[in-house]
């Protein structure tokens, strides 16, 4: 049997990502995101879409003209969501399938074409409005965690059967 999850305690301007839906909601947002790599800012946007899954720290999209040119590289393999379709792999500069895009989303997430969405452990740093991020647990989900979002969160062991 598993044992329901026991919620972190939100505060005054924070969100519970066990207040999430799903299937995931995507929206625009007005945070302001940057990514560095290799001592270099490589993106620097507004124009950001995140997606807010229960149980999982927001994932951002950012526009693929956003990157610096030539950063992009295809990456081998494939995965599914069973809400927003097949996923390819990006290798970004140095760092092998960094990134992900849904090249023809699932009805309801046609917003992320053209969208890139990347693993901020595999970068140097990214930020959200200022603010460094720190990396969703596991090497498969890909969330961005501020001190605006609280958990716990699936991808960490002991977490699969949530």
């Amino acid at each position: 049997m598993i044992e329901p999850v026991k919620r972190d305690p939100v505060r005054l301007g924070q969100e519970s990502v066990w207040d999430y839906p799903r299937p995931p909601l995507v929206e625009h947002t007005t945070e302001h995101v940057t990514i560095e790599l290799n001592g270099a800012t490589i993106v620097d946007t507004s124009d950001v879409v995140r997606v807010l899954e229960t149980s999982h720290p927001p994932v951002y999209y950012l526009p693929r003209s956003a990157f610096a040119a030539g950063l992009l590289k295809p990456a081998a393999g494939h995965s599914y969501c069973e809400y927003k379709g097949v996923a390819g792999y990006l290798s970004i500069g140095s760092s092998p399938r960094a990134g992900w895009f849904y090249s023809t989303p699932s009805p309801g997430y046609e917003i992320l074409a053209e969208r890139i969405a990347v693993y901020p452990g595999a970068m140097d740093r990214c930020t959200v409005d200022g603010e460094t991020v720190r990396a969703q647990d596991g090497d498969y989900y890909g969330g961005w965690i501020t001190k605006k979002i609280v958990g716990p969160f699936k991808g960490s062991t002991g977490t699969v059967g949530w």
